[in-house]
């Protein structure tokens, strides 16, 4: 149920989302056909039931959407049942609160007779598609910036509501007994409405001087209110429309994401490679580094400026959320030079996360993938809280001294290692095969049949891998086994 909703890649989400197109275009058939035919024939009533049918399962749709969407904090940290309750119901609020789901809200109060009209915005569920805009989406820099000054609109719709409510409640105290057109709250909140936003248009008009008195002050207010609103979302357009390729976005929201920490001219290659394994609608990547974002980087990743190996800015990027980071060395130094600014990294990423409290919630840690320019370095990078390093200098070298001896080696391993037809997974094993012998594991799974290849196994705890070991060889519940496949053909952890 949740793939069906959430998940773009999956047949599920594909049927839904044409069913829910259809239907769109059924209820603006609806919507047109309702204006032609008369007012007091059968076929309008039938029209109107259909009309309210489709509503109707737009309205389930919409709460199936929400009581199915899981909020990111609980995939990262672990919470008592009180505290993943309170997760469930803050989560599901915000994601309610989000503008397209908005818009689908908007839309099924044209339950209302009156508001019958609404449902063309369901319309602009064309912005969910991401196919249309592939190159870029215009409206996304317009949510993004209105989800970063939330706190302000926020602020600007309180003193509105302030204002509303003092002023409203206290003409109405002041003058219900003397002015005929107050007869109740609702007519003197909808006279502070009017006041405060200028339109004025002299249906209520107070009778008392003290009334008066409240009136001035409402217009007044009025005055710093459409000048705040002018404030804020100048602000926010502007930002959304000059920062179209900046994407410097507050990060108030991101769980699970990658972060790339550093880059310079030529690692581009490695954004490529990113989004050749990630999807980013799916993980959010984003590239911390101290310098202006450059033109060449790929619009769908996030960029966002400071210093990694400043423990004060880690924050920027919601590191503790984060499921991975990518610690890539420099170029224009000396490898020596490159591996300090590495380990120097490495260091502040792992001191930072332990004076966290909330990296003691975590399902699992943030895996530290850094890369390491001089082999002697390696042990170090380990030391300073590196999960993985990868020695880019000496894998390259390998392959191609390897090649001269054995050739095409290279050229193999350049598909496995870029991606290309079958990639190397890692994946849990099955309980039952914990204890048995790498032989018995490769007839019991027997990934022959399904395009796949068991090339070995590897100790998630001591990073020790066994690659092609005999078939006698023993393994232990510790141990992920190694193969070749076009897609993943076991259950990862």
């Amino acid at each position: 149920m949740q793939a069906a909703f959430h998940d773009p890649q999956t047949r599920a989400y594909r049927v839904v989302g044409g069913v829910v197109w259809g239907l769109i275009v059924a209820s603006l058939a609806l919507l047109a056909a309702e204006s032609l035919v008369p007012a007091e024939s059968r076929a309008r009533v039938v029209v109107q039931a259909a009309d309210i049918g489709l509503l109707t399962i737009f309205a389930v749709e919409l709460l199936l959407r929400v009581a199915t969407y899981v909020p990111p904090d609980l995939k990262v940290f672990k919470r008592p049942p009180l505290g993943r309750a309170r997760v469930h119901l803050l989560g599901r609020i915000r994601y309610l609160l989000q503008p397209l789901m908005l818009i689908d809200l908007v839309t099924v109060l044209a339950l209302v007779p009156e508001l019958r009209g609404l449902r063309a915005l369901r319309l602009l569920r064309l912005l969910r598609t991401a196919k249309i805009f592939r190159y870029g989406n215009p409206f996304s820099g317009l949510f993004h910036a209105f989800e970063r000054d939330r706190l302000l609109f926020a602020l600007a719709f309180s003193f509105l509501g302030i204002q509303v409510l003092l002023g409203g409640g206290s003409l109405y105290l002041i003058e219900k007994n003397a002015n005929p057109d107050l007869a109740s709250l609702a007519d003197a909140a909808w006279y502070s409405i009017v006041t405060i936003t200028t339109v004025g248009y002299g249906d209520i008009t107070p009778t008392t001087a003290l009334g008066r008195v409240v009136s001035a002050f409402l217009m007044v207010g009025g005055m710093f209110s459409l000048a705040m609103f002018a404030g804020i979302v100048s602000h926010s357009l502007l930002h959304a429309v000059l920062s179209v390729r900046e994407e410097q976005f507050r990060m108030g929201n991101y769980v699970d994401h990658i972060v790339v920490c550093g880059y310079e001219q030529g690692m581009h290659l490695l954004l490529h490679a990113l989004l050749a394994e990630h999807d980013p609608q799916k993980t959010k990547i984003v590239v911390f580094a101290d310098l202006e974002r450059p033109p060449e980087i790929p619009p769908e990743l996030y960029w966002v400026r400071g210093d990694p190996a400043k423990e004060s800015e880690l924050d920027k990027v919601r590191i503790t959320h984060a499921t991975a980071v990518l610690v890539a060395g420099a170029r224009h130094v000396s490898p020596q030079q490159a591996d300090a600014a590495t380990l120097l990294v490495l260091f502040t990423i792992r001191s930072y996360l332990r004076a966290q409290r909330s990296s003691s919630r975590r399902h699992k840690p943030v895996y530290v993938v850094a890369e390491i320019l001089d082999s002697e370095n390696v042990e170090h990078a380990r030391s300073a809280g590196a999960d993985e390093v990868i020695e880019t200098r000496r894998l390259g070298f390998s392959l191609l001294a390897h090649a001269i001896e054995h050739h095409g080696t290279a050229d193999t391993l350049s598909e496995v290692v870029l991606g290309g037809n079958n990639t190397l997974f890692v994946d849990s094993l099955p309980e039952e095969l914990a204890t048995k012998t790498f032989g018995e594991l490769t007839r019991a799974l027997d990934l022959a049949e399904r395009g796949g290849l068991i090339i070995g196994v590897t100790n998630s705890k001591t990073g020790d891998d066994y690659v092609n070991p005999s078939n006698d060889f023993r393994l232990n519940a510790d141990m992920k086994v190694l193969y070749l496949a076009q897609a993943r053909l076991l259950e990862s952890e």
